[in-house]
């Protein structure tokens, strides 16, 4: 792979090449891109989506839209740091085409405020929901409607899958989505390969898969215009990353490592000692502690620490990606960059404690529960309203239905596929209050 073709500014339906050269320096292309997705109807949706507690009501609690701003932040961080690496290493980036390194920051923030933009409500329950409903629940009906891959998609429905529908489909006669530039959606897809084979390897761009049957023939435009290595077998449509999916996927890591540490201080989940200690042993050889010391109360010194953390895994993500810049361009590094990091043991501590104090926690347990009955029900309503309809065996029940909750809805010229695949990102669009209020209507126990 080469910078040149990975920092394309293409966007689908260009006929014509987009130049760095002749960009407005005012408004970068990538710069665009963050606007686009900033001012879109299904990145709102992310301030009622759940980070960690699912329909919390604590104000200190991360939603989906304050971690992606954060993860921004950090990824343009990360892009700046790398790409003044970059173009030092090859300078006719800059000096031939026009490239600067505030273009990779530009690029790793876009794709990173997008990274959570297809992800279901009540969290990664809510993606594990959808695909129960259609392995185990009434939804496994329709497999003999379904080749292999297309069945696959929904039984495993993947978050990261619909935020590549959501940014390019053509929906409600708005043509090809967001219309970002082929970098910054390169950079966003976290596994550029199809639901199946599943897991071909454990290299990490293969632990889940990053578009729909609906979305494949897009991904191959953007893949091939980007000059991603191609590593599929047979029909088998496989690609391996684009670099800075790296810097993307260590905001993300950064961000939910320490901020959802803090959420879980912040709710009295984890122990303020225990929470101090962690971080510190992280920040040991940065610390000011006479600074540190100076602080009164427990929230400056969280603070301060918390800053100290997320720089000091910033450098180390972008010392470890300068490093293996070479492998990386060849297809040849397959772990995320957190992995290699020096801060191995201690990032670890973090999350282990996490996940046994609040991923596991009572309250996050009994709303997850919460969630699978809500998406089950909205799924099962729908779907049977739908074919019912087709079978012409519509009840006045799913006549209510279908003039209400699915008025908008496109099923024409679809086909059983299409239509699944469309009203599952569809269930997957609510946001945590929107469901439980449409579930809660759905069983009569709140009307208007």
């Amino acid at each position: 792979m080469n910078w040149e073709k990975l920092l394309s500014l293409k966007r689908y339906g260009d006929t014509t090449k987009r130049l760095r050269a002749e960009q407005d320096e005012t408004r970068l292309g990538f710069e665009v891109d963050y606007d686009r997705v900033i001012f879109s109807a299904a990145f709102r949706s992310l301030q009622d989506k759940t980070q960690v507690i699912p329909l919390s009501k604590t104000d200190f609690v991360h939603t989906r839209l304050t971690h992606s701003l954060e993860v921004s932040v950090v990824g343009r961080s990360l892009g700046r740091i790398v790409g003044k690496k970059v173009i030092e290493k090859h300078p006719q980036l800059a000096a031939t085409h026009g490239y600067h390194f505030n273009d990779f920051g530009a690029i790793v923030a876009a794709a990173a405020l997008a990274h959570d933009i297809g992800n279901p409500p009540f969290g990664h329950s809510g993606e594990k929901a959808i695909g129960e409903y259609f392995k185990n629940g009434n939804g496994k009906r329709f497999k003999k409607q379904l080749s292999n891959k297309e069945f696959h998609d929904l039984t495993h429905f993947e978050g990261n899958a619909n935020g590549f529908k959501l940014l390019t489909e053509t929906k409600n006669g708005n043509k090809d989505g967001l219309r970002l530039s082929y970098a910054t959606l390169g950079a966003f897809t976290k596994y550029p390969k199809e639901s199946l084979p599943h897991k071909p390897t454990k290299e990490i761009a293969d632990k889940k898969f990053g578009y729909f049957q609906t979305e494949k023939e897009i991904f191959k435009d953007v893949a091939e215009e980007l000059g991603l290595i191609d590593s599929g077998k047979k029909e088998d449509i496989h690609y391996k990353r684009h670099p800075l999916t790296f810097l993307v996927e260590a905001a993300d890591d950064i961000c939910y490592t320490i901020i959802d540490f803090e959420d879980g201080i912040n709710l009295g989940l984890i122990d303020e000692s225990f929470a101090l200690e962690y971080l510190i042993n992280l920040v040991k050889n940065s610390i000011n502690t006479n600074k540190y010391h100076a602080l009164t109360n427990t929230e400056s010194r969280l603070s301060y620490l918390r800053s100290l953390a997320i720089n000091t895994l910033i450098q180390d993500a972008a010392r470890i990606f300068i490093e293996n810049e070479a492998d990386i361009l060849q297809g040849k590094f397959h772990s995320s960059l957190l992995d290699k990091s020096s801060y191995t043991a201690q990032i670890n501590d973090i999350i282990n404690l996490s996940v046994e104090k609040i991923y596991r926690s009572q309250e996050v347990i009994e709303k997850e529960i919460a969630g699978y009955q809500i998406i089950s029900k909205l799924l099962d309503t729908y779907t049977k309203a739908i074919e019912n309809k087709d079978n012409n065996q519509t009840t006045n029940f799913d006549k209510l239905i279908l003039n209400s909750f699915l008025k908008d809805f496109e099923v024409e010229n679809k086909s059983t596929y299409e239509w699944l695949i469309q009203l599952s990102s569809q269930v997957a669009a609510l946001t945590d209050g929107n469901a439980l209020r449409t579930f809660q209507k759905l069983s009569g126990s709140k009307l208007g």
